[in-house]
């Protein structure tokens, strides 16, 4: 097992990365695509299963582009996703790392995750099985994409990532549109009215859905009053009118049409306000067990100065602030910033401040000045990893300590190689947020030298 989820395999020493197996599969392969330096396959024959797989527990697992690790029993996920860490690190960082300690597993297995979208589709995908029993299915569909297929969506019936009643919501609504002909997405042309789906469901309780419309069809207010009637429960009921290339909405209005226009998620005694735009991490008792990890390796004592980095809404800013003098975040979206105030303001914390932009511009030599030299910084930057203006800085500062957490540990590596320069890593932890799927977060702690 490899990157990405992927095996190797070498034929005549090329290298072969093979989806859809598991270390001991016994397989005839098909090529999909060939580089000089290696080819990428399918499986198209099993001779032999591994002895690592189990029985995936979702009707639509390899046709569904999401938890591709179904196959493999959860142990074998954790020894894998440490495995990957540890080579990242050493492969790519270079640097010298202390004994890993063993991966935090997630608390849940099952319904873990608290914000899901779904997107429709005119045109849903047919399954090979679909196809060869030659009955007349409905191809409007509601589900998730295929893989790597940008217009192909599987009508979900049942998804095991989130809690109910995210299943019925989903099912209520594609059922409704059937009912009454409300035309489904086009994702080739971009024509249509029904567009996206998202749901969130908080620990609170609190209940999130946020309808995506390409306009505003006179079928839309009476689809939001059947949705509010059949689920009282839902505490923030949105739309969105989106005629983009894209479906992303953080530049466009959120129209609260019942309801507050925001959940909350409570972690300790903290209550985070989560907007429609807001990130929160998915996995709510996985984020809690990442960040009390983060905290840990923090070594706050009450009299220390923290920057934390890329900090979104304030999340960890305001878990560790009460255990620090004062914590400044930084963050680039302005609206993730408002969100980090009110989460410190609805939390009596008043030891934050918050500042928005480019990362790389933010953090400069004024900004050090007026703030002072951090005694801890907390970096947690997106999948890229930290731009090499921000690791400059970090090694200009000279902080006592960072603690990086990454949900990418090859770009975590890369950036540590950097930071090799002036800092040791003491401590290194991966904490799965994400079962049945290869993505892994993980926690180093850098001391400096």
């Amino acid at each position: 097992m490899v990157a990405e989820g992927k095996c190797l395999v070498r034929h005549n020493n090329l290298v072969i990365f093979v989806t859809g197996v598991a270390p001991g599969d016994v397989v005839d392969l098909r090529i999909t695509r060939a580089k000089k330096s290696f080819l990428e396959a399918v499986p198209t024959h099993f001779h032999k299963y591994s002895d690592l797989r189990v029985e995936p527990f979702c009707q639509h697992f390899g046709t569904c582009g999401g938890c591709k690790w179904q196959h493999l029993g959860y142990d074998t996920q954790l020894k894998f996703k440490q495995q990957q860490v540890q080579d990242n690190l050493q492969r790519i960082g270079k640097v010298q790392l202390p004994e890993l300690e063993p991966i935090q597993h997630s608390p849940a297995l099952q319904y873990y995750r608290n914000k899901l979208e779904y997107t429709f589709s005119h045109n849903g995908w047919l399954t090979n099985e679909q196809i060869q029993a030659g009955e007349q299915i409905e191809r409007r569909v509601l589900g998730f994409h295929t893989p790597a297929r940008f217009d192909k969506i599987i009508d979900v019936q049942h998804c095991w990532l989130q809690p109910n009643p995210s299943n019925q919501i989903r099912l209520a609504i594609r059922n409704y549109a059937l009912e009454h002909d409300l035309p489904f997405n086009n994702l080739v042309t971009q024509e249509g009215f029904l567009r996206n789906l998202i749901i969130r469901t908080a620990n609170t309780g609190d209940l999130m859905v946020i309808l995506q419309c390409y306009y505003a069809h006179e079928a839309l207010f009476p689809l939001l009053d059947f949705v509010q009637e059949k689920f009282p429960e839902i505490t923030s009921l949105n739309y969105v009118l989106n005629n983009k290339g894209n479906e992303t909405f953080h530049d466009l209005d959120v129209v609260c049409y019942k309801g507050e226009p925001h959940i909350h998620e409570q972690m300790e005694d903290l209550r985070f306000r989560v907007g429609p735009k807001s990130f929160y991490q998915t996995n709510s008792e996985g984020a809690y067990n990442l960040y009390k990890l983060t905290r840990e390796f923090a070594q706050l004592t009450g009299s220390e100065l923290v920057y934390d980095l890329y900090t979104g809404a304030g999340t960890i800013a305001n878990f560790v602030a009460r255990q620090a003098r004062h914590v400044v975040g930084v963050e680039y979206v302005e609206s993730a910033v408002k969100d980090a105030y009110i989460n410190s303001e609805i939390n009596g914390v008043t030891n934050t401040e918050f500042y928005a932009g480019d990362m790389k511009d933010v953090l400069n030599a004024e900004f050090i000045q007026k703030h002072g030299r951090p005694d801890v910084v907390i970096t947690d930057p997106p999948r890229a990893g930290m731009h090499p203006d921000v690791v400059a800085r970090l090694l200009e500062m000279r902080a006592p300590r960072i603690v990086y957490v990454s949900c990418n540990p090859a770009t975590q590596a890369r950036d540590l190689e950097m930071l090799d320069e002036a800092y040791a890593v003491t401590r290194v932890r991966p904490v799965d947020m994400f079962p049945h799927t290869h993505h892994v977060e993980n926690v180093v702690l850098l001391e400096l030298k």
